[in-house]
């Protein structure tokens, strides 16, 4: 898999990976990299059959299956132990590894994830997968943006988004590939495991989510051991991308000291 390590190189820096969403390029973190880059070490990477790390991916692909593929990506590097955050799909293996691999996670922050689908949720997604099987892809990419983001911020970056749009589909990864992972998302649950999960976790939502409700979010928190629960008031599913300087201020700040978590404005804790 392609991956970047990036960031302060001291030895004794510890090392956080990042891991993308529903389209799996490690590049979805690059507003965050300048402010973990100062205190970590930040391995990025792009998901088995996305973005830069080619392949075709098979039959009953799961959430384990990538899970399995970023511990041995750590393996690779020579990597013991890390902190992980992950969004939507990549909380869901930020879960995972967390249940297969807990000696190898310092801490856990998930974003706007989910312990079993939501039928909000399985609602976008079957809509998702009827556009890009009986519309084409670049319906499918068209669309997206609406899942994503807060109507009035979609409006305001209207030009930025559609030269992402023609990023995206000269670089789309195929159809089969983006079925199979909205398969191995929907399919996750470990609804009755959570309380196996020791790491602890900060649990982050954002009430304007379309695409993942808040709900599901408050249910990692009340069902994970060693949670804390964050939740914005307006940052749409993207909130990485959409609210940046004030995520980055709180996932600092968490990572610095996760025992003193301060409110922020605009954010409810």
């Amino acid at each position: 898999m392609h991956y970047e390590l990036q960031g302060c190189q001291s030895p004794d820096a510890p090392t956080i990976l990042l891991s993308s969403g529903l389209g799996g390029a490690g590049s979805f973190w690059a507003p965050q990299l300048d402010a973990l880059a100062r205190t970590h070490r930040v391995l990025i990477y792009d998901h088995l059959g996305t973005g830069q790390s080619p392949a075709a991916l098979p039959a009953g692909y799961r959430i384990e299956d990538m899970a399995r593929e970023a511990l041995a990506l750590l393996d690779r590097l020579e990597i013991d132990q890390v902190d992980v955050m992950g969004h939507a799909l990549g909380g869901l293996v930020g879960l995972q590894m967390a249940l297969m691999a807990p000696a190898r996670l310092n801490r856990l922050i998930v974003i706007n994830a989910w312990s079993c689908l939501d039928v909000q949720s399985a609602r976008c997604f079957q809509v998702r997968r009827a556009l890009l099987r009986d519309s084409g892809v670049e319906a499918y990419l068209h669309a997206q943006p609406l899942f994503l983001y807060p109507a009035d911020w979609l409006s305001n970056h209207h030009t930025q988004l559609l030269a992402e749009e023609s990023h995206a589909l000269a670089h789309f990864p195929g159809k089969d590939n983006v079925m199979a992972r909205i398969e191995a998302l929907s399919a996750f649950d470990i609804d009755a495991r959570l309380g196996d999960i020791a790491t602890p976790t900060l649990v982050i939502a954002s009430r304007d989510d379309l695409l993942v409700p808040y709900m599901r979010s408050q249910r990692l928190a009340e069902g994970l051991p060693n949670a804390r629960q964050v939740m914005f008031d307006y940052g749409g599913h993207g909130l990485t991308v959409t609210v940046p300087d004030a995520f980055n201020t709180l996932i600092t700040q968490y990572l610095a000291d996760d025992t003193a978590l301060i409110p922020l404005t605009g954010v409810a804790s």
